[in-house]
């Protein structure tokens, strides 16, 4: 049960980071202001993170139903139904984000071809904006990959640490219970050693007493054979 709740945990903190990674490419729809080719790379990025969202809500939903406690197991839906919600709340702004953006796109295409040279210059600095925020989320989400990995990393291990520790307890439960047998039968040997031992005292003294009481009627009869 112990390493069935890290492996929830473990699907739980993968969700979250997709959904930030998501949230952040949405962002970068939303300021995107072109052209076509980068809002077209910036969707299909957030196509694939969706699907790998998609696939870990899946896996948790599927870990509830493996849960043995019906308690467990609706903790674990009720928190798989929260994150199918945010996703679909990722989606629906990931639409409007596109909206804006080719909203944006088509609006500096006309201020383009009004102001001419100006405008070239202006979507040129605009570019190159966009370029550093774009770098500036990558790094930032790069950090969270990072930490995210670290954690699944001592997930891993913790759940190694526990396999080996049940190991461990069921050998010596092994142990145990073939060392209690081994005592029982000792005792077992004791007990019947004793009882022997008892019964061999009794018949050597009713064996004395039977050689002793055999000398004295012998001796009765040839020192005193009149009485």
């Amino acid at each position: 049960m112990a390493s069935s709740d890290v492996l929830v945990r473990i699907c739980g903190q993968e969700i979250i980071k997709y959904d930030l990674e998501i949230k952040a490419f949405i962002q970068d729809i939303r300021e995107c202001c072109g052209p076509q080719a980068v809002l077209l790379d910036l969707n299909s990025t957030v196509k694939e993170k969706f699907n790998q969202l998609r696939q870990r809500i899946q896996d948790m939903e599927q870990m509830a139903k493996e849960q043995d406690r019906e308690t467990d197991k609706q903790a674990i839906l009720s928190e798989t139904e929260g994150h199918r919600k945010q996703m679909l709340s990722n989606q629906m702004a990931w639409r409007k984000a596109n909206l804006a953006c080719k909203l944006a796109i088509d609006n500096l295409e006309k201020d383009e071809l009004l102001q001419g040279g100006d405008s070239v210059r202006q979507r040129k600095a605009t570019k190159e904006s966009l370029a550093q925020t774009s770098s500036d989320i990558t790094e930032s989400l790069m950090s969270i990959s990072r930490m995210m990995s670290q954690q699944v990393q001592q997930s891993e291990e913790t759940i190694g640490t526990l396999a080996s520790s049940s190991r461990t307890v069921q050998e010596t439960n092994e142990e145990f219970k073939a060392m209690t047998g081994t005592i029982h039968l000792g005792r077992k040997l004791i007990l019947k050693y004793n009882r022997r031992e008892l019964t061999d005292k009794l018949l050597i003294f009713l064996a004395l007493a039977l050689f002793l009481a055999t000398v004295l009627y012998i001796l009765k009869k040839r020192l005193f054979p009149f009485i």
